[in-house]
């Protein structure tokens, strides 16, 4: 047929749109194309999840439920319910776009858990971590499939109830350390004792469940594709891809890595080449039977964490795989549940198991918990967060619903259960378990009440090694001596970054650190050189905290609690340059400080540190004097910095200044005539003492005292002063002014750009009782008690 014999008719035709139409024809225009289509549900999917989160973060819930929620919101339950809005959002045409995104992001998702989880930790747990998890494996393996049988065999219920039952049941064995990691960072107890007993049990707890879960994947994924392939070879199949990646390919990950360090290139090639081979793994997994999730994860397990290949990984694909890939598959699970089919008349069972499962978990945690002598409000935390649903079982409920071993029905009921556990136990936890409150103590920590013949314990938290210097001349000028002798504990504070798992590290004393810790070799070894000078009145512990910032203050109040720690000395979040200007601002660790100032179990020291800019020389080689001023308004801060002067001016190279601001025409106040009587103790006591001085200044308001203080410029070394003060008509008009609330209202004035003086300035606050102030008592007058032995362990370096 040639086309000139083709007759072709065109008709035009003129419709007519009213303005309310006009808008669903360019709205159904728009996502007549997939990628419109796609990046509308995309937007509408992220729009409405972090909408949830905002809504439900007020209420202590966690971002699974509210991600889930929000896809339910979209889904069949409510908006999908209306067939315009099923048809033109989350038309049928677009659900394969749609997961194979879910797909595709949660491959990179679940690789970047795997490389920030510490293979050797789910290997090698301690001894705690192994008895309780080998307790929730076997105990939620056994007892809940025998009662599964039980019930199967008790009550008439439908085969496919009784198949899915099985895989429900089995189900709650994979407890899956990055949910409990996850959830422990919302909760912001990663780093306490409870939150590393969960992590290192779920991790020991995941290497068993990872081959029961291989091997049930096994024989579901055969049954569903009937290829012939029998379940025995897609076991082995799967054993030897995870042997490939252990074998080939963490060798030629590692080769690589090398031959870049030493080319000192950026790896940007190297990192395309792993994400090559995320997608190669998770291909090997789908054609050897296997969920793509297997080769991803344990490709990521096989990752060296933390620096440098692990933190270049996290830092790259963290924030879209948490903020958008995860948020993403969570939503499409809750896009394909639909309440309203759920006939719990049916479907009791699936609940009934459910629960079971839960109560046999906090039981298993229960049982060795008391052989451990754990506390039974512990215990029962630890039973709740293990009990904690993510996005690992919706992965097992999705894979066994399109692989028809689950109905519509009974995946609806199961993400609902998710739903509803995580929602009540986030709550719980928060409600049972407040790491801040095991660290009041009644007992007091403070210079001022320290007995004379007692030993100083200061714990500094060292950030930089710039701040070394100015560290040991403040340990020096502490004045360990035979009647009263100095320990030191060193803790060096790294940002958790590309791992999941905190660490806390003791440095032995004889240890032999590595190249790669050069940053703690270089502080370890000057501060030994600092206790070898002084052989017998002074000592060292050192002490490595590895976790995020936002939960560092843990780690500091825990080894200020257990060390039984006089003062503890905070890095300041300022760091100067060498022209006198603010180099660098952490606000990570001035939150940090803020939260140790709320929750200490000991007194409390900011340091404020120029060094840098008078390059300053060690008080144990100087021949010239350390000049130190203490300014002292009033209230138990000042007190405790008067207390810790008056210690520091027994050293023979110290000159030390008491600077008290007097207010103008009160002389007859309460409060003036007990700083009067504080202050006469100190020099009865220092009766004699040539290098102790005391000065007193008249002023008359808050200028007065601001001009005062910025009159003593470059004229000492180290300035101390309380950070907290009663109410003073001499601090008039200066709180206004404060940007910096760690320090208070005279610590700020010091700390400021204006004050132009290159002194170290030390903010001292007394340690709380109970959330108080300890007090207002003369010198020597209390009784310091030990503070009962924690019960937190540590990782000791070899």
């Amino acid at each position: 047929m040639s086309m000139n014999s083709i007759n072709q008719t065109y008709v035009c035709e003129t419709v007519e749109r009213r303005g309310d139409d006009a808008w669903q024809y360019l709205f159904q225009f728009s996502v007549k194309s997939p990628s419109s289509l796609f990046l509308l549900q995309l937007s509408a999917i992220s729009l409405i999840s972090q909408l949830m989160e905002s809504l439900f973060k007020p209420l202590g819930q966690s971002t699974v439920v509210s991600h889930i929620f929000g896809g339910i919101i979209l889904g069949p339950s409510f908006l999908g319910q209306k067939d315009e809005i099923a048809r033109t959002l989350f038309p049928q045409r677009g659900n394969l776009t749609l997961e194979t995104f879910g797909s595709f992001g949660l491959m990179f998702f679940l690789f970047v858990m795997g490389v920030k989880i510490d293979a050797a930790v789910m290997l090698r747990p301690g001894r705690q971590a192994l008895v309780v998890g080998l307790s929730v494996f076997f105990f939620t393996l056994i007892l809940p499939l025998t009662f599964v049988f039980i019930l199967k065999h008790s009550i008439p219920t439908h085969d496919h109830i009784t198949d899915a039952l099985y895989l429900i049941a089995l189900c709650q064995t994979l407890i899956g350390s990055p949910v409990i990691a996850c959830l422990l960072t919302e909760l912001k107890i990663l780093n306490t004792d409870i939150g590393r007993l969960a992590i290192s049990s779920s991790m020991f707890c995941d290497v068993l469940a990872m081959f029961t879960t291989v091997a049930t994947l096994s024989f579901t994924e055969n049954k569903k594709a009937n290829n012939g392939q029998t379940p025995i070879y897609s076991l082995i199949s799967s054993f030897a891809l995870i042997a490939g990646i252990f074998y080939v390919f963490k060798p030629v990950l590692l080769w690589m890595l090398k031959r870049f360090q030493q080319r000192k290139l950026i790896q940007e090639v190297l990192i395309i080449w792993i994400f090559l081979l995320v997608l190669f793994s998770g291909f090997l997994s789908e054609i050897i039977g296997q969920h793509y999730f297997l080769g991803p994860l344990v490709l990521g397990l096989v990752v060296p964490d933390g620096p440098p290949l692990g933190a270049t990984i996290v830092s790259k694909l963290e924030t879209l795989a948490l903020r958008l890939f995860y948020p993403t598959f969570l939503a499409v699970s809750g896009l394909q549940t639909n309440i309203f089919i759920i006939r719990l008349g049916d479907s009791w069972p699936v609940v009934v198991v459910i629960l079971f499962s839960c109560m046999v978990k906090i039981g298993a945690v229960v049982l060795p918990a008391k052989y451990f002598n754990l506390l039974n409000a512990d215990a029962l935390v630890l039973g709740f967060i293990l009990n904690a649903r993510g996005f690992l079982q919706l992965i097992l409920f999705n894979f066994w619903k399109h692989g028809q071993l689950m109905s519509d029905e009974e995946f609806s009921l199961s993400v609902m259960a998710v739903v509803v556990m995580t929602a009540i136990i986030t709550p719980l936890i928060r409600l049972l378990y407040d790491p801040s409150k095991r660290y009041f103590s009644s007992s007091r920590c403070t210079i001022q009440h320290l007995k004379a013949e007692s030993e100083l314990r200061v714990l500094v938290c060292i950030h930089h090694q710039d701040n070394i210097p100015t560290i040991i001349n403040l340990l020096e000028v502490s004045y360990a001596s035979r009647d009263s002798p100095l320990v030191a504990i060193a803790l060096i504070l790294v940002e958790l970054v590309g791992r999941s798992n905190p660490v806390l590290i003791a440095h032995q004393a004889d240890c032999t650190l590595d190249r790669s810790s050069s940053k703690a070799t270089h502080i370890i070894n000057a501060l030994r050189q600092y206790e070898d000078h002084n052989a017998g009145y002074a000592t060292v512990d050192a002490f490595t905290a590895i976790s995020p910032y936002e939960l560092m203050h843990d780690d500091v109040c825990r080894l200020a609690f257990d060390k039984r720690a006089t003062i503890a000395i905070l890095p300041f979040h300022k760091q100067w340059a060498i022209d006198g200007t603010i180099e660098k601002v952490n606000r990570p660790i001035q939150n940090m400080n803020l939260q140790i100032l709320e929750m200490a179990p000991c007194s409390i020291g900011i340091l404020v540190d120029r060094g840098v800019l008078t390059k300053q020389i060690s008080v144990l080689t100087a021949r010239t004097p350390y000049h130190i001023a203490v300014l002292f308004v009033g209230g138990p801060d000042d007190a405790e910095s008067l207390a810790l002067g008056a210690r520091m001016a027994k050293h023979h190279m110290v000159d030390l200044t008491v600077i008290r601001f007097l207010l103008f025409g009160a002389e007859n106040s309460k409060n003036r005539k007990h700083d009067t009587e504080l202050i006469h103790e100190y020099r009865q006591a220092n009766l004699g003492n040539e290098h102790f001085v005391v000065v007193e200044e008249m002023v008359r308001d808050g200028s007065g005292l601001a001009a005062s203080i910025r009159g003593m410029e470059d004229c000492f070394d180290l300035i101390i002063a309380g950070r907290r003060h009663e109410e003073n008509p001499i601090l008039d008009g200066l709180h206004q002014w404060s940007e910096c609330p760690e320090l208070g209202v005279v610590g700020d004035i010091l700390a400021s750009p204006d004050f132009r003086s290159s002194s170290t300035v030390l903010v001292v606050q007394q340690q709380r009782l109970r959330g108080r102030f300890s007090g207002r008592k003369m010198m020597n007058s209390g009784l310091v008690h030990d503070a009962p032995a924690g019960s937190w362990s540590i990782m000791m370096e070899r």
